[in-house]
């Protein structure tokens, strides 16, 4: 069976702090577009990480696609630039959009970095996450996104 014939489950990240409410709900409209029926966390406030900017709003969407994975991420970019997205400025930096492919069904593939890294770098990817698939298992831990974010936030912990 190929991808083409079967549906899988997708998990995106989406962060902005450059008009993020405006470029957020553009975001939103294109993937109902495009997936149909949304699944959308809450959006939460988090600050920048590694530079000094303005507050980011972040969220996580699931949707459903036949399409591969490469043709997704393609996508996803199509709508970043939508929304004047520079790319090539740099890892931290504020950005008018950034969506990110987080999980795709169970795929796992260090060239298409899935499961993305951030899941377990960042709370503001594995809260609204967990928020949405909690008892979902990462592809490669094999623990659910609920557990993963407890482990996360005790280490982040002051000690």
């Amino acid at each position: 069976m190929t991808t083409q014939e079967r549906s899988f489950n997708i998990y995106l990240s989406l962060g902005s702090n450059i008009e993020p409410e405006k470029n957020i709900d553009f975001a939103r409209d294109q993937l109902n577009k495009k997936y149909g029926e949304l699944v959308v966390s809450s959006i939460y406030k988090t600050k920048a990480v590694g530079f000094k900017g303005d507050d980011f709003l972040n969220l996580v969407i699931q949707a459903s696609t036949n399409h591969p994975p490469e043709t997704v991420i393609d996508h996803l970019h199509g709508i970043e630039r939508q929304t004047g997205r520079e790319t090539g400025t740099g890892q931290f930096n504020s950005r008018t959009l950034d969506i990110d492919l987080l999980l795709y069904g169970n795929l796992t593939s260090p060239s298409l970095n899935l499961p993305r890294d951030e899941i377990l770098k960042y709370d503001f990817v594995l809260e609204p996450l967990a928020e949405i698939f909690p008892e979902g298992i990462h592809p490669i831990e094999n623990k659910s996104y609920a557990s993963l974010l407890l482990e996360l936030k005790a280490s982040t912990l002051p000690k």
